[in-house]
């Protein structure tokens, strides 16, 4: 697939649909993760408290964490049902955190809304062609005001393009109903960037045996070479990138200034 046609965003919402119920069992603590992630995207933003704009929130897990932190923050997201969860998740935890169901190629926002974009968790890779990357920065830029920071973290697909992996290592965390297991299978297409992901949960059942969850998606594995020259040519400016290892974060971070005229 070399391109991101609307049956493919929708296999993306679908992904999203049915992992949203299952998706905190990725992590060990989810409100742990919520609170280290947004430390880390804290320090990256300045001084605030900011308007922040999550156009890829999920269930929530950079969103509530950067609400509690004090921002003044809005989540959107392709999938309906994860945006629903964040809202239940953000109001048992007593932040506000206003969401809606929308593609991130079209922002249902005013010019210049926002201080701040967070782009999260490898969905920017959902898009699977430059027009379609091209047009969800293009949004990004314009929901900013002028010298509003975007934030993107991806898998570092400058080292996974060296050995393109079968598989993403497993991930156990402890539940209440035991220890869930998640792991990925990786299909490379002919192109050598793209893959369609399949994605497995196993969580305990009541007896021995173990539940399985599949679901599946596609991505395309941008360098950061690539995602620069998407972010330049959508007219941003600073673009630098901020390693895991020196950020603590687990994924690598582009952040980027919006100065260009819109």
């Amino acid at each position: 697939m070399s391109g991101s046609s609307g049956s493919s965003r929708s296999s993306v919402r679908d992904f999203y649909d049915g992992l949203a119920p299952d998706y905190h069992r990725i992590f060990a603590d989810w409100d742990v993760s919520m609170a280290r992630q947004a430390a880390v995207l804290d320090a990256l933003l300045g001084p605030g408290p900011h308007r922040i704009l999550d156009c890829s929130c999920g269930i929530g897990t950079q969103a509530i964490g950067l609400a509690r932190s004090g921002h003044e923050v809005v989540g959107t997201d392709i999938s309906p049902v994860a945006v629903a969860r964040a809202s239940r998740e953000a109001a048992a935890r007593g932040v506000r955190l206003p969401v809606a169901a929308a593609d991130m190629r079209r922002l249902p926002f005013v010019a210049g809304a926002f201080d701040v974009v967070v782009c999260a968790d490898n969905a920017l890779t959902h898009l699977l062609s430059a027009s379609d990357v091209t047009a969800a920065l293009d949004e990004m830029r314009r929901v900013l005001r002028d010298d509003g920071l975007v934030v993107l973290t991806l898998r570092d697909y400058d080292e996974i393009l060296r050995t393109r992996p079968e598989a993403a290592p497993p991930q156990v965390s402890q539940t209440d109903e035991g220890r869930v297991v998640t792991f990925q299978l990786w299909h490379w297409h002919e192109d050598g960037e793209r893959y369609d992901m399949e994605h497995f949960q196993l969580v305990p059942t009541a007896g021995d045996g173990w539940h399985v969850r599949v679901r599946r998606t596609t991505c395309w594995a941008l360098t950061r070479a690539r995602l620069t020259e998407f972010a330049t040519a959508a007219g941003f400016v600073d673009v630098g990138w901020h390693a895991p290892e020196v950020t603590g974060f687990y994924q690598p971070v582009l952040t980027a200034r919006c100065r260009a005229p819109r």
